[in-house]
């Protein structure tokens, strides 16, 4: 009826006998890298200098210097430590930030996120538990960045008050 199959027996003599020489080992075969998945430094590495690209990049490391991704994503990874001028489309912060950040497009700072320093943005998410301590700018899509309008003294906004209370009054 039904037969066992005959795998653990050797096929000829030959192949009973241990061999000698080793078989040649082939390099395994490296697994294929998404052209979309971001380059990432991991926790452990030390990284001083400048970094720049216009893919995504996720740092979880730590990090001291520059960082320019035009057209792409930086995402500051939980265990990071980062020291930085950072300029991409997006941020998101998930880790330590000490510096300044320009996000052409947004800048999200996780439950986890800690940012020290001023950033400049077009669209800004801050989820509660976040820390942020600095001056975030957001503008308008199409808007460019506006100069600091000039202080008026404070004298002269008494004099506009006072003259506004004044009319108010006599209206009435």
């Amino acid at each position: 009826m039904w037969r066992k199959p005959e795998e653990n027996k050797p096929q000829s003599a030959l192949d009973a006998l241990p061999s000698a020489v080793p078989a040649p080992r082939r390099p395994a075969a490296a697994a294929p890298v998404s052209s979309n998945a971001p380059a990432c430094v991991t926790q452990g590495i030390k990284i001083k200098g400048e970094v720049s690209g216009r893919e995504d990049l996720v740092l979880d490391g730590e990090f001291e210097g520059k960082i320019h991704i035009a057209d792409g994503i930086f995402t500051v990874g939980p265990n990071a430590r980062i020291n930085a001028e950072i300029e991409a489309r997006e941020i998101i912060v998930r880790g330590e930030v000490i510096g300044t950040l320009k996000a052409r497009e947004r800048v999200q700072v996780w439950s986890t996120g800690r940012v020290t320093g001023d950033m400049e943005t077009r669209g800004i998410v801050i989820e509660d538990g976040a820390v942020l301590c600095g001056k975030a700018e957001v503008h308008q899509k199409d808007q460019p960045p506006q100069p600091p309008q000039p202080a008026v003294p404070a004298h002269a906004k008494e004099a506009v008050a006072t003259a506004s209370a004044r009319a108010k009054h006599q209206g009435q």
